[in-house]
């Protein structure tokens, strides 16, 4: 994993997880008294996942520190730390490894509850979902896909508001003239940029990484 970071560098600083924990206060919505999180180690960093009965409500990637990350999650999500993980998210925890150890896997059986989400960015999360890795679509494309030609620009506020990066794989939408577009994760368009190379996509400058950066 150690040689992974550093290819990530440029982008994420990398740090260990902590053993220690303290409990986030659960918000006061009743919909949610029963959310959980955990964060877990990978190549880049700490990512975390928040979930309840229904799916997932939160994919966090690294912010700028574990701290950060921690209560990015906690806080957004209005969740209390778990160790135990159900077999769905226990699943999505091993594929983000994988993921970001260079392996080629598919989150679209992966539960998410979007009863929060609206219906506009419901249709359009549910697309997205449909695009595969190494494959990237346009805001225009997506747009035409849902039905709503005039919707690009809608659709890019949907990916700022993305709960689920990479298992609602906003990095795979770019603008129309192949740049890259824009990312609300730290790190940006240099974390998007990292992500599609990871994934041997050719966009905006980021060319696939050669063969054998894995080893």
């Amino acid at each position: 994993m150690g040689a992974n970071r550093i290819l990530w560098a440029n982008a994420l600083d990398a740090w260990p997880i902590r053993s220690d924990r303290t409990g986030m206060t659960q918000g006061n919505d009743p919909d949610r008294a029963e959310a959980h999180f955990h964060l877990f180690d990978t190549a880049i960093g700490p990512c975390g996942l928040a979930w309840n009965s229904a799916g997932l409500i939160q994919v966090q990637l690294p912010e700028a520190s574990e701290a950060a990350t921690e209560l990015r999650l906690g806080r957004i999500a209005g969740a209390a730390w778990s160790d135990r993980l159900p077999d769905n998210v226990s699943d999505c925890e091993d594929r983000m490894h994988a993921y970001f150890e260079g392996e080629a896997v598919a989150f679209t059986d992966i539960d998410i509850d979007m009863r929060r989400v609206n219906a506009f960015n419901a249709k359009v999360y549910t697309a997205l979902r449909n695009v595969g890795w190494g494959e990237t679509t346009s805001y225009g494309a997506l747009a035409r896909q849902i039905g709503d030609p005039h919707a690009a620009r809608a659709i890019g506020a949907a990916m700022g508001k993305n709960p689920w990066p990479l298992v609602v794989p906003c990095h795979r939408v770019l603008a129309a003239s192949g740049k890259i577009g824009g990312f609300s994760a730290y790190g940006g368009r240099a974390t998007k940029r990292k992500m599609l190379q990871l994934e041997q996509s050719d966009a905006d400058g980021a060319a696939p990484m050669l063969p054998g950066l894995f080893d």
